[in-house]
């Protein structure tokens, strides 16, 4: 197996800010970088556009044997020593390129122009591939669904939107406040800001800890309202709360093209606890059922920390990593992707699907403090892995959830305060400073969590969160794939919010005398939209109305003496933005109304956890 990419010196040379003229006259500052030892060319490309600044390192570029980032010129060098032109691109309104920033929506065109101008350089031989993570891969898939002449391949880390309204910017209806904490990180680093003394001394006065006590906002009067054009997108996707024509556009929606974008090959990439599984998922069977050569990899991982063992307190142990699971690091493997691909070299193909299994350590804390989870790589041809079958787990009196479902009808009640909601202890999150972190935690309410008590109490001892789990097991049970959880549910509001999260349960051990409650997945509905997101649908008073809860995919193998628990309540944060409970599609109300929130269940109303169950090992 081909292993790390030594790190080296730069003396590549290249081309700096080149203004790359959009079709509406806006240059974008570009920097090239050609080989030097593989021949005169033409040579195939590789582009990478970022708001980032093209020129700082990123942060997910490093390997186990290389945990100092990369920097620009050394990542491009190990490109051009194996061939390839390398292109890094300032998306528009950042850093050195021209026009107004506007989070996400003209990267479709933008990205179209430049593979365009690419392939027409004498330098290019006509094919170009993208690489890139998170926004990057955003930009990716926006520009693939204009169908470029000239793309020839796709590596999308971590993003690249489905659909951004279910997975990015909304999800279940809500907004993942990762786009507030996002908007004024980048706000501080803007043009914007940096050409105007008094916003930027404004933006850096600010506590936006302070301000998420005191939701909703009006524009104008935020945190963000130094800079209003940032100020500006985040409004305009709170505001947009349906599933409307501004959400379907090419840069947040490429699931509406993927029966019709060009064929090329792509790579999709994600973990567990990072917020575009999802759309890595969606992605990858979208394209594959379109006839398109895609691949799946799923790791235990936070956002781009692909070669660590461990997200947030939970470690996976050394096999968890990417070069544990591909061979080879992820420097490499992008090297032989695209030589595969552009240079038609003959390199052994990967499987279809490549996906971690948490679970299967010792349980015990380990030298760095982390609760040992463990767990295994598998492969397979298709997501959820062909080999499981689909079960369902039933809510039941008492608090019981098992594959028999009850014989008696049941219900259980909380009331919901959106004055005092439930904090978010990790999950699929990025970008969430100083407010929330991404990953596997116990799910107790200590300080380091926003919104969260300082009493160590674990979130099941809310009256507001509703519990259901199994007894011990007596036989390991290993899920992987999608994960939903189908709720008939009443309420006295014609609105409110339905959350679910799985969590597994450890028993007591003398390193956590209390036992261990790990989430493994979450999602959310807002229920004005439980018949579909184009419009909303008000509850009747006390109306049963069903649901399905869609939650996050995933892998985890539940050992024997665990509990299966599955936590239900209605909010979440500050990963979502909590309902204020008043009229529905009223998402930014200052009114906020206390819900009176029931759960069903038995024959009549059979709510229950919807999973994917792999063979029980032998």
């Amino acid at each position: 197996m081909t292993m790390s990419v030594a790190s080296q010196k730069s003396d590549a040379h290249a081309l700096r800010d080149v203004m790359v003229p959009m079709r509406d006259g806006i240059r974008l500052a570009t920097d090239v970088f050609f080989p030097e030892h593989a021949g005169q060319g033409p040579w195939p490309a590789i582009l990478e556009r970022t708001p980032y600044d093209k020129r700082e390192a990123r942060v997910n570029e490093y390997t186990q044997r290389h945990p100092e980032v990369f920097g620009r010129e050394e990542l491009a060098r190990f490109f051009t020593d194996a061939g390839f032109v390398v292109v890094f691109q300032d998306c528009r309104g950042r850093y050195g390129s021209e026009g107004r920033f506007t989070k996400y929506r003209g990267e479709a065109e933008d990205g179209f122009d430049t593979l365009d101008w690419i392939a027409q350089q004498p330098w290019c031989d006509g094919q170009v591939a993208t690489m890139g993570m998170s926004y990057s891969a955003h930009t990716q898939m926006a520009s693939a669904c204009l169908n470029p002449p000239a793309l020839a391949a796709m590596i999308c880390d971590c993003g690249g939107f489905s659909n951004a309204y279910q997975g990015g910017i909304r999800f279940g209806g809500a907004l993942e406040l990762k786009q507030v904490t996002w908007a004024f990180r980048h706000a501080l680093r803007s043009r914007a800001a940096a050409a105007d003394p008094v916003a930027k001394a404004a933006l850096e006065a600010t506590d936006l800890r302070d301000w998420m006590h005191r939701l909703p906002w009006t524009e104008g009067h935020s945190p963000l309202s130094p800079v209003p054009d940032y100020e500006k997108y985040l409004f305009e996707q709170w505001t947009h709360n349906t599933f409307d024509d501004y959400w379907k556009i090419p840069a947040l929606y490429s699931a509406g093209w993927h029966k019709t974008m060009r064929k090329v090959p792509s790579v999709h990439i994600s973990g567990w606890y990072d917020p575009y599984a999802v759309t890595a998922v969606e992605n990858f069977t979208g394209l594959r059922e379109a006839g398109h050569d895609t691949s799946l990899i799923l790791g235990p991982w936070t956002h781009g920390n692909r070669s660590r063992t461990y997200a947030g307190d939970v470690d996976f142990g050394p096999g968890c990593t990417f070069e544990a699971g591909t061979g080879q690091d992820f420097v490499q493997f992008r090297i032989d992707t695209f030589r595969r691909h552009l240079l038609n070299a003959d390199l052994p193909s990967c499987p279809r699907v490549r996906y971690f299994v948490m679970g299967g350590g010792d349980g015990r804390r380990n030298a760095t403090g982390r609760m040992a989870h463990g767990g295994t790589w598998h492969v397979a041809d298709t997501w959820p892995p062909q080999t499981t079958r689909q079960a369902g787990f039933f809510l039941g009196t008492g608090g019981t959830l098992s594959e028999r479902p009850q014989d008696d009808e049941g219900r259980l009640s909380f009331l919901f305060d959106p004055e005092k909601p439930v904090p978010t202890i990790g999950g699929p999150i990025t970008s969430g400073a100083p407010l929330m972190v991404g990953g596997a935690f116990d799910q107790k309410e200590t300080p380091e969590f926003f919104g969260a008590s300082p009493d160590g109490l674990p979130l099941a001892s809310r009256p507001d969160v509703l519990i259901f789990q199994t007894q011990p097991l007596d036989q390991p049970v290993t899920i992987a794939g999608n994960v939903s959880v189908r709720l008939f549910i009443s309420s006295d509001r014609p609105t409110t919010d339905f959350t679910a999260k799985l969590v597994d349960v450890y028993p007591p051990s003398p390193d956590y005398p209390q036992g261990y409650a790990m989430n493994i997945t979450d999602g959310i509905l807002r229920t004005c939209y439980r018949k579909g997101f184009s419009q909303p649908v008000a509850l009747r008073e006390h109306e049963v109305a069903e649901l399905t809860v869609r939650l996050y995919p995933t892998a985890n193998r539940f050992e024997v003496g665990h509990r299966i628990r599955l936590e239900i309540s209605s909010s979440n944060f500050p990963r979502f933005d909590v309902n204020p409970n008043l009229d529905a599609g009223k998402d930014l109300s200052a009114v906020k109304c206390r819900a009176l929130n029931t759960v069903y269940f038995g024959p009549a109303h059979p709510s229950c956890l919807q999973i994917s169950l792999l063979p029980a090992e032998r």
